[in-house]
Protein backbone atom coordinates (compact mmCIF):
# COMPACT_ATOMS: atom_id res chain seq x y z
CA UNK A 1 0.00 0.00 0.00
CA UNK A 2 1.37 3.36 -0.53
CA UNK A 3 2.14 5.76 2.39
CA UNK A 4 -0.36 8.77 2.12
CA UNK A 5 1.26 11.56 4.21
CA UNK A 6 -1.06 13.98 5.92
CA UNK A 7 0.96 17.21 5.00
CA UNK A 8 0.18 18.78 1.45
CA UNK A 9 2.11 17.35 -1.04
CA UNK A 10 4.29 20.25 -2.64
CA UNK A 11 5.04 21.26 -6.66
CA UNK A 12 8.53 20.08 -6.08
CA UNK A 13 7.13 16.85 -4.74
CA UNK A 14 4.98 16.19 -7.34
CA UNK A 15 7.82 16.52 -10.27
CA UNK A 16 10.10 14.33 -8.06
CA UNK A 17 9.67 10.90 -7.38
CA UNK A 18 6.86 10.32 -5.40
CA UNK A 19 6.04 9.69 -1.99
CA UNK A 20 7.72 6.43 -1.51
CA UNK A 21 11.80 7.03 -0.94
CA UNK A 22 13.29 4.44 -2.95
CA UNK A 23 15.10 1.68 -1.53
CA UNK A 24 19.30 2.12 -0.64
CA UNK A 25 18.28 6.00 -0.06
CA UNK A 26 20.31 7.19 2.95
CA UNK A 27 18.99 7.83 6.14
CA UNK A 28 19.99 11.52 5.64
CA UNK A 29 17.75 11.73 2.47
CA UNK A 30 14.51 9.46 4.37
CA UNK A 31 15.03 11.62 7.31
CA UNK A 32 15.42 14.86 5.42
CA UNK A 33 12.64 13.76 2.14
CA UNK A 34 15.71 15.41 -0.13
CA UNK A 35 15.08 13.21 -2.92
CA UNK A 36 11.18 13.92 -2.82
CA UNK A 37 11.76 17.88 -3.11
CA UNK A 38 14.27 17.45 -6.14
CA UNK A 39 17.36 18.47 -4.50
CA UNK A 40 20.55 16.77 -3.44
CA UNK A 41 23.22 16.97 -0.33
CA UNK A 42 25.41 18.87 -1.84
CA UNK A 43 23.13 21.36 -2.85
CA UNK A 44 21.74 21.29 1.06
CA UNK A 45 24.97 21.98 2.06
CA UNK A 46 25.79 24.80 -0.15
CA UNK A 47 22.60 26.33 0.57
CA UNK A 48 23.24 26.60 4.23
CA UNK A 49 25.99 27.79 3.54
CA UNK A 50 25.26 30.69 1.65
CA UNK A 51 22.52 31.50 4.16
CA UNK A 52 24.89 31.75 7.23
CA UNK A 53 27.03 33.99 4.85
CA UNK A 54 24.16 36.18 3.96
CA UNK A 55 23.03 36.22 7.93
CA UNK A 56 26.52 36.48 9.85
CA UNK A 57 26.41 40.06 10.55
CA UNK A 58 23.69 39.44 13.02
CA UNK A 59 26.64 38.24 15.27
CA UNK A 60 27.71 41.74 15.12
CA UNK A 61 24.47 43.64 14.77
CA UNK A 62 22.90 42.62 18.06
CA UNK A 63 25.11 42.64 20.15
CA UNK A 64 25.61 46.50 19.32
CA UNK A 65 21.90 47.26 19.59
CA UNK A 66 22.29 45.90 23.05
CA UNK A 67 24.76 47.75 24.56
CA UNK A 68 23.17 50.36 26.01
CA UNK A 69 22.47 50.65 29.64
CA UNK A 70 19.24 49.75 31.69
CA UNK A 71 17.40 51.49 34.39
CA UNK A 72 19.80 50.62 37.19
CA UNK A 73 23.14 51.84 35.10
CA UNK A 74 24.21 48.17 34.17
CA UNK A 75 25.42 46.97 30.63
CA UNK A 76 25.84 43.58 29.10
CA UNK A 77 29.52 42.35 27.95
CA UNK A 78 30.17 42.09 24.59
CA UNK A 79 31.87 38.55 24.71
CA UNK A 80 28.84 37.62 26.21
CA UNK A 81 26.55 39.48 24.40
CA UNK A 82 28.07 37.28 20.69
CA UNK A 83 28.30 33.68 22.38
CA UNK A 84 24.34 34.55 23.70
CA UNK A 85 23.16 35.90 19.92
CA UNK A 86 25.42 32.91 18.01
CA UNK A 87 23.88 30.34 20.74
CA UNK A 88 20.72 31.04 20.39
CA UNK A 89 20.83 31.56 16.61
CA UNK A 90 22.06 27.82 16.65
CA UNK A 91 19.86 26.13 18.74
CA UNK A 92 16.64 27.76 16.60
CA UNK A 93 17.87 27.35 13.38
CA UNK A 94 18.58 23.63 14.10
CA UNK A 95 15.58 23.05 15.96
CA UNK A 96 14.35 24.17 12.51
CA UNK A 97 15.77 22.14 10.28
CA UNK A 98 15.68 18.93 12.38
CA UNK A 99 11.67 19.49 13.39
CA UNK A 100 10.65 21.97 10.63
CA UNK A 101 12.55 19.85 7.96
CA UNK A 102 12.35 23.35 6.08
CA UNK A 103 15.29 25.55 4.76
CA UNK A 104 14.56 28.98 6.96
CA UNK A 105 17.17 29.89 9.69
CA UNK A 106 16.59 31.90 12.54
CA UNK A 107 18.80 34.58 14.44
CA UNK A 108 18.15 37.32 16.63
CA UNK A 109 15.43 39.67 14.86
CA UNK A 110 16.69 43.40 14.98
CA UNK A 111 13.07 44.63 16.10
CA UNK A 112 12.85 42.91 18.68
CA UNK A 113 16.13 43.88 19.92
CA UNK A 114 15.43 47.30 18.88
CA UNK A 115 12.44 47.28 21.09
CA UNK A 116 14.46 45.59 24.03
CA UNK A 117 17.44 48.59 24.14
CA UNK A 118 15.30 51.53 23.59
CA UNK A 119 11.83 50.96 25.32
CA UNK A 120 12.43 48.08 27.90
CA UNK A 121 15.87 48.11 29.61
CA UNK A 122 15.47 51.73 30.02
CA UNK A 123 12.12 51.15 32.27
CA UNK A 124 14.19 48.11 34.15
CA UNK A 125 16.95 45.64 34.23
CA UNK A 126 18.44 43.56 31.42
CA UNK A 127 17.60 40.02 33.77
CA UNK A 128 13.68 41.61 33.70
CA UNK A 129 13.99 42.87 30.12
CA UNK A 130 14.79 38.74 28.47
CA UNK A 131 12.27 37.79 30.71
CA UNK A 132 9.53 40.03 28.80
CA UNK A 133 11.24 38.60 25.71
CA UNK A 134 10.03 34.96 27.47
CA UNK A 135 6.80 36.24 27.93
CA UNK A 136 6.39 37.24 24.62
CA UNK A 137 7.93 34.03 23.12
CA UNK A 138 5.64 32.19 25.18
CA UNK A 139 2.55 34.08 24.52
CA UNK A 140 3.17 33.81 20.54
CA UNK A 141 3.47 29.79 20.67
CA UNK A 142 -0.02 30.41 22.72
CA UNK A 143 -1.01 32.17 19.41
CA UNK A 144 -0.06 29.44 17.27
CA UNK A 145 -1.67 26.78 18.80
CA UNK A 146 -4.82 28.01 19.30
CA UNK A 147 -4.94 29.64 15.89
CA UNK A 148 -5.31 33.05 16.82
CA UNK A 149 -1.96 33.98 15.27
CA UNK A 150 -3.36 33.97 11.51
CA UNK A 151 -6.91 35.51 12.52
CA UNK A 152 -4.95 38.40 13.89
CA UNK A 153 -2.81 38.67 10.66
CA UNK A 154 -6.21 38.73 8.84
CA UNK A 155 -7.10 41.52 11.08
CA UNK A 156 -4.48 43.77 10.32
CA UNK A 157 -5.05 45.97 7.28
CA UNK A 158 -1.91 45.01 4.68
CA UNK A 159 -0.73 48.17 4.35
CA UNK A 160 -0.22 48.95 8.27
CA UNK A 161 1.47 45.39 8.13
CA UNK A 162 3.51 47.03 5.72
CA UNK A 163 3.84 50.28 7.31
CA UNK A 164 5.05 48.96 10.89
CA UNK A 165 7.63 46.96 8.57
CA UNK A 166 8.65 50.34 7.03
CA UNK A 167 8.33 51.84 10.47
CA UNK A 168 10.89 49.40 12.27
CA UNK A 169 13.03 49.85 8.96
CA UNK A 170 13.69 53.23 9.24
CA UNK A 171 13.70 53.23 13.25
CA UNK A 172 16.36 50.62 13.35
CA UNK A 173 18.32 52.95 10.55
CA UNK A 174 18.33 56.17 12.86
CA UNK A 175 19.72 53.79 15.07
CA UNK A 176 22.85 53.29 12.83
CA UNK A 177 23.32 56.26 11.87
CA UNK A 178 23.32 57.87 15.39
CA UNK A 179 25.73 54.61 16.81
CA UNK A 180 28.13 55.41 13.92
CA UNK A 181 28.46 58.94 14.74
CA UNK A 182 26.70 60.38 11.94
CA UNK A 183 24.16 61.94 13.46
CA UNK A 184 24.55 63.21 17.27
CA UNK A 185 22.41 65.13 19.17
CA UNK A 186 22.05 68.53 18.25
CA UNK A 187 22.88 72.02 19.77
CA UNK A 188 20.73 74.67 17.71
CA UNK A 189 18.02 71.48 16.90
CA UNK A 190 16.88 68.09 17.89
CA UNK A 191 19.84 66.58 15.66
CA UNK A 192 23.17 67.75 13.64
CA UNK A 193 25.59 65.62 11.49
CA UNK A 194 28.06 65.04 13.19
CA UNK A 195 28.83 66.80 16.89
CA UNK A 196 28.83 70.30 15.42
CA UNK A 197 27.30 70.46 11.72
CA UNK A 198 29.97 68.47 10.26
CA UNK A 199 31.45 65.16 10.06
CA UNK A 200 34.45 64.83 12.28
CA UNK A 201 36.97 61.82 12.43
CA UNK A 202 37.95 58.38 10.40
CA UNK A 203 35.87 56.36 11.64
CA UNK A 204 32.23 57.94 10.61
CA UNK A 205 34.16 58.27 7.05
CA UNK A 206 34.96 54.17 7.20
CA UNK A 207 31.05 54.22 8.40
CA UNK A 208 30.39 56.50 5.25
CA UNK A 209 32.19 54.08 3.05
CA UNK A 210 31.49 50.72 4.47
CA UNK A 211 27.45 51.93 3.64
CA UNK A 212 28.17 52.84 0.04
CA UNK A 213 30.71 49.67 -0.75
CA UNK A 214 27.20 46.92 0.83
CA UNK A 215 24.89 49.44 -1.57
CA UNK A 216 26.69 49.42 -4.20
CA UNK A 217 27.36 45.31 -3.90
CA UNK A 218 23.76 45.16 -3.45
CA UNK A 219 22.90 47.22 -6.63
CA UNK A 220 25.09 44.32 -8.26
CA UNK A 221 23.54 41.34 -6.84
CA UNK A 222 26.14 40.14 -5.08
CA UNK A 223 25.57 37.46 -2.69
CA UNK A 224 26.85 37.90 1.22
CA UNK A 225 26.72 42.22 0.28
CA UNK A 226 26.87 42.61 3.80
CA UNK A 227 29.11 40.37 5.05
CA UNK A 228 31.44 41.28 2.34
CA UNK A 229 31.41 45.14 3.40
CA UNK A 230 31.30 44.62 7.59
CA UNK A 231 34.50 42.69 6.64
CA UNK A 232 36.21 44.67 4.33
CA UNK A 233 35.58 47.81 6.32
CA UNK A 234 36.90 46.06 9.63
CA UNK A 235 40.37 45.30 7.19
CA UNK A 236 40.70 48.70 6.71
CA UNK A 237 40.15 49.72 9.98
CA UNK A 238 42.68 47.12 11.24
CA UNK A 239 45.05 48.97 8.65
CA UNK A 240 44.73 52.41 9.51
CA UNK A 241 45.00 51.61 13.62
CA UNK A 242 48.19 49.43 12.81
CA UNK A 243 49.79 52.70 10.81
CA UNK A 244 48.66 54.85 13.69
CA UNK A 245 46.48 56.84 11.27
CA UNK A 246 43.58 57.26 13.57
CA UNK A 247 43.67 58.07 17.35
CA UNK A 248 42.55 55.43 19.57
CA UNK A 249 40.03 57.76 21.45
CA UNK A 250 37.85 57.95 17.80
CA UNK A 251 36.97 54.76 18.12
CA UNK A 252 33.27 54.28 20.01
CA UNK A 253 34.23 50.75 20.90
CA UNK A 254 37.49 50.53 21.32
CA UNK A 255 40.25 50.03 18.85
CA UNK A 256 40.10 47.29 16.45
CA UNK A 257 42.29 44.95 17.61
CA UNK A 258 42.89 41.30 18.90
CA UNK A 259 43.58 40.94 22.12
CA UNK A 260 45.10 37.30 22.75
CA UNK A 261 44.11 34.19 20.88
CA UNK A 262 41.48 34.00 17.74
CA UNK A 263 39.47 31.26 19.58
CA UNK A 264 38.23 31.28 23.15
CA UNK A 265 36.02 29.29 25.16
CA UNK A 266 31.79 30.84 24.87
CA UNK A 267 31.15 33.14 27.64
CA UNK A 268 27.78 31.52 29.12
CA UNK A 269 27.24 34.50 31.61
CA UNK A 270 23.99 35.42 30.33
CA UNK A 271 22.41 32.59 30.14
CA UNK A 272 19.12 31.68 32.23
CA UNK A 273 19.58 35.20 33.66
CA UNK A 274 16.30 35.85 33.31
CA UNK A 275 13.75 37.33 36.14
CA UNK A 276 10.07 37.45 35.87
CA UNK A 277 8.96 40.40 38.16
CA UNK A 278 10.08 43.75 40.18
CA UNK A 279 7.80 45.43 37.52
CA UNK A 280 5.86 47.11 40.53
CA UNK A 281 7.74 50.58 39.81
CA UNK A 282 7.22 50.40 36.14
CA UNK A 283 3.11 49.53 36.15
CA UNK A 284 0.93 46.91 34.87
CA UNK A 285 -0.40 49.34 31.88
CA UNK A 286 3.49 49.66 30.81
CA UNK A 287 4.24 46.18 31.32
CA UNK A 288 1.27 45.37 28.96
CA UNK A 289 2.24 47.46 26.34
CA UNK A 290 6.00 46.58 26.36
CA UNK A 291 4.96 42.59 26.29
CA UNK A 292 2.21 43.84 23.33
CA UNK A 293 5.73 46.06 21.59
CA UNK A 294 7.36 43.34 21.43
CA UNK A 295 4.32 40.63 20.10
CA UNK A 296 4.16 43.01 17.64
CA UNK A 297 7.92 43.78 16.88
CA UNK A 298 7.95 39.79 16.06
CA UNK A 299 4.77 38.67 14.81
CA UNK A 300 4.15 40.58 11.35
CA UNK A 301 7.29 39.68 9.23
CA UNK A 302 7.19 36.01 10.18
CA UNK A 303 4.61 34.22 8.89
CA UNK A 304 5.07 36.20 5.00
CA UNK A 305 8.68 35.54 5.40
CA UNK A 306 8.35 31.70 5.95
CA UNK A 307 5.15 31.55 3.17
CA UNK A 308 7.70 33.43 1.54
CA UNK A 309 10.43 31.65 1.23
CA UNK A 310 8.68 28.29 1.21
CA UNK A 311 7.13 29.70 -1.94
CA UNK A 312 10.30 30.71 -3.78
CA UNK A 313 12.11 27.08 -2.50
CA UNK A 314 8.73 25.50 -4.35
CA UNK A 315 7.34 23.81 -1.24
CA UNK A 316 3.92 25.35 -1.35
CA UNK A 317 1.30 23.24 -3.09
CA UNK A 318 -1.62 25.16 -5.85
CA UNK A 319 -3.51 26.16 -2.68
CA UNK A 320 -0.18 27.95 -1.29
CA UNK A 321 0.13 25.18 1.66
CA UNK A 322 3.38 24.83 3.03
CA UNK A 323 4.47 21.61 4.73
CA UNK A 324 5.67 21.94 8.53
CA UNK A 325 3.88 25.41 8.28
CA UNK A 326 2.40 24.72 12.06
CA UNK A 327 5.64 23.50 13.36
CA UNK A 328 7.65 26.17 11.48
CA UNK A 329 5.25 29.09 13.12
CA UNK A 330 5.58 27.22 16.65
CA UNK A 331 9.37 27.01 15.96
CA UNK A 332 9.52 30.62 15.38
CA UNK A 333 7.44 32.01 18.34
CA UNK A 334 9.73 29.66 20.42
CA UNK A 335 12.64 31.33 19.65
CA UNK A 336 10.88 33.84 20.94
CA UNK A 337 11.91 32.61 24.79
CA UNK A 338 14.89 30.36 23.82
CA UNK A 339 16.39 33.85 22.84
CA UNK A 340 15.24 35.21 26.31
CA UNK A 341 16.91 32.47 28.16
CA UNK A 342 19.84 32.61 26.38
CA UNK A 343 20.35 36.32 27.12
CA UNK A 344 20.21 37.26 23.41
CA UNK A 345 17.35 38.38 22.40
CA UNK A 346 13.93 36.56 20.59
CA UNK A 347 15.01 34.66 17.51
CA UNK A 348 12.47 34.80 14.35
CA UNK A 349 13.24 33.45 10.59
CA UNK A 350 14.88 35.79 8.33
CA UNK A 351 14.46 36.28 5.12
CA UNK A 352 17.84 35.99 4.40
CA UNK A 353 16.87 32.15 4.09
CA UNK A 354 16.38 33.19 0.58
CA UNK A 355 19.81 33.15 -0.41
CA UNK A 356 20.52 29.38 0.27
CA UNK A 357 16.96 28.57 -1.21
CA UNK A 358 18.58 30.28 -4.37
CA UNK A 359 21.10 27.86 -3.78
CA UNK A 360 18.87 25.15 -4.41
CA UNK A 361 18.22 24.78 -0.82
CA UNK A 362 14.89 22.62 -0.21
CA UNK A 363 14.87 20.82 3.34
CA UNK A 364 15.88 21.28 6.85
CA UNK A 365 19.33 19.65 6.35
CA UNK A 366 20.22 23.16 5.13
CA UNK A 367 19.18 24.86 8.25
CA UNK A 368 21.22 22.07 9.77
CA UNK A 369 24.18 23.33 8.01
CA UNK A 370 23.56 27.14 8.82
CA UNK A 371 23.13 26.43 12.58
CA UNK A 372 26.45 24.30 13.14
CA UNK A 373 28.36 27.10 11.31
CA UNK A 374 26.73 29.56 13.95
CA UNK A 375 27.90 26.84 16.27
CA UNK A 376 31.15 27.18 15.52
CA UNK A 377 31.32 30.81 15.89
CA UNK A 378 30.79 30.35 19.65
CA UNK A 379 34.90 29.69 19.76
CA UNK A 380 36.06 32.42 17.60
CA UNK A 381 34.37 35.81 20.02
CA UNK A 382 37.51 37.33 19.96
CA UNK A 383 37.58 37.67 16.09
CA UNK A 384 34.39 38.74 16.00
CA UNK A 385 34.72 41.09 18.75
CA UNK A 386 37.42 42.87 16.51
CA UNK A 387 34.42 44.88 14.30
CA UNK A 388 34.60 48.49 15.37
CA UNK A 389 30.75 49.85 16.21
CA UNK A 390 31.03 52.54 13.16
CA UNK A 391 31.66 49.72 10.80
CA UNK A 392 28.87 46.94 12.64
CA UNK A 393 26.41 50.68 12.08
CA UNK A 394 26.37 50.55 8.10
CA UNK A 395 24.89 47.23 8.25
CA UNK A 396 21.95 48.55 10.60
CA UNK A 397 21.26 51.01 7.99
CA UNK A 398 21.14 48.41 5.06
CA UNK A 399 18.97 46.68 6.79
CA UNK A 400 16.57 49.67 7.14
CA UNK A 401 16.54 50.50 3.89
CA UNK A 402 15.28 47.14 2.71
CA UNK A 403 12.46 47.36 5.24
CA UNK A 404 11.31 49.92 3.92
CA UNK A 405 11.13 49.14 0.05
CA UNK A 406 7.81 47.85 1.59
CA UNK A 407 6.48 51.43 0.58
CA UNK A 408 6.38 49.74 -3.10
CA UNK A 409 3.21 47.68 -1.78
CA UNK A 410 1.18 50.94 -0.18
CA UNK A 411 -1.66 52.76 -2.29
CA UNK A 412 -0.11 56.64 -1.64
CA UNK A 413 -3.32 57.39 -3.54
CA UNK A 414 -5.55 56.36 -0.71
CA UNK A 415 -5.46 58.57 1.84
CA UNK A 416 -7.22 55.91 4.37
CA UNK A 417 -3.78 53.71 3.61
CA UNK A 418 -1.90 56.53 3.08
CA UNK A 419 -1.71 58.28 6.36
CA UNK A 420 -2.36 55.96 8.74
CA UNK A 421 0.93 54.60 7.35
CA UNK A 422 2.47 57.80 7.33
CA UNK A 423 2.17 58.24 10.93
CA UNK A 424 3.07 54.82 11.34
CA UNK A 425 6.67 54.95 9.78
CA UNK A 426 7.53 58.31 10.72
CA UNK A 427 6.44 58.22 14.71
CA UNK A 428 8.30 55.41 15.49
CA UNK A 429 11.90 57.03 14.78
CA UNK A 430 10.80 60.31 15.87
CA UNK A 431 9.88 59.62 19.02
CA UNK A 432 12.20 56.83 19.39
CA UNK A 433 9.40 53.86 20.71
CA UNK A 434 7.61 51.25 18.03
CA UNK A 435 4.91 52.03 20.20
CA UNK A 436 3.77 55.16 19.53
CA UNK A 437 3.94 54.18 15.62
CA UNK A 438 1.79 51.66 15.67
CA UNK A 439 -0.47 52.96 17.89
CA UNK A 440 -1.18 56.45 15.80
CA UNK A 441 -1.46 54.43 12.73
CA UNK A 442 -4.08 51.77 14.24
CA UNK A 443 -6.24 54.77 15.84
CA UNK A 444 -5.52 57.07 12.77
CA UNK A 445 -6.76 54.11 10.17
CA UNK A 446 -10.10 53.63 12.54
CA UNK A 447 -11.23 57.29 12.48
CA UNK A 448 -10.66 58.02 8.81
CA UNK A 449 -12.67 54.60 8.36
CA UNK A 450 -15.50 56.34 10.64
CA UNK A 451 -15.29 59.19 8.68
CA UNK A 452 -15.91 57.64 5.06
CA UNK A 453 -18.84 55.90 6.71
CA UNK A 454 -16.98 52.47 6.56
CA UNK A 455 -16.87 51.50 10.27
CA UNK A 456 -18.42 48.01 9.23
CA UNK A 457 -15.15 47.48 7.31
CA UNK A 458 -12.77 47.90 10.62
CA UNK A 459 -13.09 44.80 12.61
CA UNK A 460 -13.60 43.88 16.16
CA UNK A 461 -10.05 43.46 16.84
CA UNK A 462 -9.22 46.75 15.47
CA UNK A 463 -11.54 48.18 17.56
CA UNK A 464 -10.36 46.70 20.03
CA UNK A 465 -6.71 47.87 19.34
CA UNK A 466 -7.92 51.13 18.94
CA UNK A 467 -9.57 51.16 22.82
CA UNK A 468 -6.19 49.89 24.10
CA UNK A 469 -3.87 52.85 22.51
CA UNK A 470 -6.62 55.59 23.39
CA UNK A 471 -5.63 54.57 27.20
CA UNK A 472 -2.01 54.47 26.16
CA UNK A 473 -2.02 57.87 24.46
CA UNK A 474 -4.21 58.99 27.38
CA UNK A 475 -2.55 56.99 30.50
CA UNK A 476 -0.65 60.34 32.13
CA UNK A 477 -4.37 62.35 33.14
CA UNK A 478 -6.00 58.96 33.30
CA UNK A 479 -3.22 57.99 36.37
CA UNK A 480 -4.07 61.67 37.39
CA UNK A 481 -7.42 61.37 37.63
CA UNK A 482 -7.68 57.84 39.11
CA UNK A 483 -4.85 59.19 41.88
CA UNK A 484 -2.33 56.33 40.66
CA UNK A 485 1.41 57.45 40.69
Amino acid sequence: MTHQSVEPRTAAEDAGEGSRVPAGRSWLDRYFHISRRGSTVAREVRGGITTFMAMAYILLLNPLILSGKDAAGDTLGQKALITATAFAAAFTTLLMGFVGKVPLALAAGLSVSGVLSTQVAPEMTWPQAMGMCVMYGVIIMLLVVTGLREMIMNAIPLALKHGITMGIGLFIAFIGFYKAGFVHQGKGGPVSLGPAGELTGWPVLLFAGTLLLIFMLQARNFPGAILIGIVSGTVVALILNTAGVIDPEQWANGTPELHGSAVSMPDFSLFGDVEFGGWGEVGAMTVGMIVFTLVLAGFFDAMATIIGVGTEANLADDKGRMPGLSKALFIDGAGGAIGGVAGGSGQTVFVESATGVGEGARTGLASVVTGLFFAACLFFTPVTAIVPQEVASAALVVIGAMMMMNARHVDWADRATAIPVFLTVVLMPFTYTITTGVAAGVISYVAIKVAQGKAREIGAFMWGLTVVFLVYFALNPIEGWLGVH
